[in-house]
Order: C-alpha cells, then sequence, then structure tokens
C-alpha cells in the first residue's frame, strides 16, 4: 500500500515544554491506524500539527507526497484531508442537514459566505449540496434526524454528525480526535463498526483514542506517545506487548510482574 500520510521528525514546543518532539510515522491507504498514549503525551498537539491548526517548529508533513506543513488548514482540507475534535464543534441553531452540508461548502465554487446569505445565483449549487448532504447521511443512517436542531441531540448522535459533516468535505483521510469520548459502551461498539464502514468506503483513518478495546479491534497499526515521544510504533498485537508501553500504561511494578 502507498503511504498516504507521512510525518517527519516533527517538532512542537510551547515555551519550555516539548510537547511533540522529534516524531515520526506514517499512515498507508487504506489503514485505519490509531495514535494512544496517556494524558499529556502530546496527541492533540500532533493531530493539530498534522491537520494545520498549529504550525511545527521543525519537520515535515506529507500528505500524498505533498508538503502541507506550512498551508493554512482550510487548504489541506482541499487537498483531502478532514478532522473531527475532541469538544464537538456543531453549529447551534442549524439542523442536521445544514450542519452537514458546511462541509460541502469547501468544494463550492459560490463560497461558504454567499451561501450562507443565499444569495439568487448560489441556489443551485445549494440545492446540489442539500442533495449530496443528504446522501451522505443515508449512507450513514442518520437521514431521519436531517431537520432536527443539530445541537439537541443526544451525545452519540451529536458524534455521528459531526463525523458526517467531516466525510462531507470528501476527505481521504479522516483524522478522528477521540470519536468514542463521552459515549456509553453500546454507542462505543456503534461508533467502532462506523469507523470500519468509513475504511471500507475507501477512506483512510487516523484517530487519537483512549478506549482500548476500540482502538485494538478496529486498528491495522498503533502508534504511542509518551511526552511528546513516539516510543512503539507496530501492530496492535506487538504494541499491547511492548515492554516500553507496559511501563508507561501500568507504571514499573507492575510491568516487571508482567
Amino acid at each position: 500500500m502507498e503511504r498516504l500520510l507521512e510525518v517527519r521528525n516533527l517538532c512542537r514546543r510551547f515555551g519550555g515544554l516539548k510537547a511533540v518532539e522529534n516524531v515520526s510515522f506514517s499512515v498507508k491507504e487504506g489503514q485505519i491506524k490509531a495514535v494512544i498514549g496517556p494524558n499529556g503525551a502530546g496527541k492533540t498537539t500532533l493531530f493539530n500539527l498534522v491537520s494545520g491548526f498549529l504550525k511545527p517548529d521543525s519537520g515535515t508533513v506529507l500528505l500524498d507526497r505533498l508538503a502541507v506543513q506550512d498551508l493554512p488548514s482550510y487548504s489541506i482540507a482541499r487537498k483531502g484531508m478532514a478532522r473531527t475534535f475532541q469538544h464537538m464543534k456543531l453549529f447551534p441553531k442549524m439542523s442536521t442537514l445544514e450542519n452537514v452540508m458546511v462541509g460541502r461548502h469547501i468544494h463550492g465554487r459560490a463560497g461558504f459566505v454567499p451561501s450562507f446569505f443565499n444569495l439568487p445565483w448560489t441556489w443551485s449549487e445549494e440545492r446540489r449540496m442539500r442533495r449530496e448532504a443528504l446522501d451522505l447521511m443515508t449512507r450513514l443512517d442518520i437521514e431521519n434526524l436531517a431537520e432536527t436542531e443539530a445541537t439537541s441531540l443526544a451525545y452519540g448522535q451529536q458524534r455521528m454528525v459531526e463525523l458526517c459533516r467531516a466525510l462531507a468535505c470528501s476527505p481521504r483521510l479522516l483524522l478522528l480526535d477521540e470519536p468514542a469520548a463521552g459515549l456509553n459502551m453500546r454507542e462505543t461498539a456503534e461508533m467502532a463498526k462506523m469507523i470500519s464502514r468509513i475504511r471500507d468506503m475507501g477512506i483512510t483513518v487516523l484517530l487519537v483514542e483512549h478506549d482500548m478495546s476500540l482502538v485494538m479491534n478496529i486498528s491495522d497499526e498503533v502508534a504511542v506517545l509518551c511526552y511528546g515521544q513516539k516510543i512503539a510504533d507496530d501492530v496492535p498485537l506487538a504494541v499491547q506487548k511492548n515492554p516500553e508501553v507496559v511501563r508507561v500504561y501500568l507504571g514499573e511494578e507492575n510491568a516487571q510482574d508482567s
């Protein structure tokens, strides 16, 4: 498989804190790859660097062999990378369908502002985007929520709406920042199935997640961060048996006992 994403020697400091230090990894096309680590390991900072929400102090991010680390996030999105956030960012006072349609506007010719004000010359494009957004919602089995105000939905449903909006950008690579955060066991199982379905749709997935059951069940590879540094990068079974990973998660004493 070709490497869709390559991260090379990525570094980012905040004052004297090394949030991400010399991190390198790759994601092959068609994979589900997870990034795990304890709190404060630098996972979300890494996501922000890869997706253009933060600029690295040094290092390179290659999306389909194109360096994107100096591009703004909206330009990276147009080149095929979309993401969700640990803390959901749905638009209040807008329906579920309208929230999903926001993701389609990145590919529109009219632009977000003219479409938002519903100018006459944007109507045909708006109708097309509505059809495309509704078709995507149907594929994800949430079309029955189309006219419901998005922020009034149950938490798990809001997660699905945010996921659908990211997919509306038509990404080749989807970044999921803790997609199971706040979900109960049933919702987490549904999210795991959804992520696998997304991969089956031909979309490569890179995710940060604390739920180890979800990570180990659906991931092809797992990278592990600790204090901003990568300490492991392998298939799930090998990562589970890695002594350094065991030490980080269980502590020195428990790691020796195991």
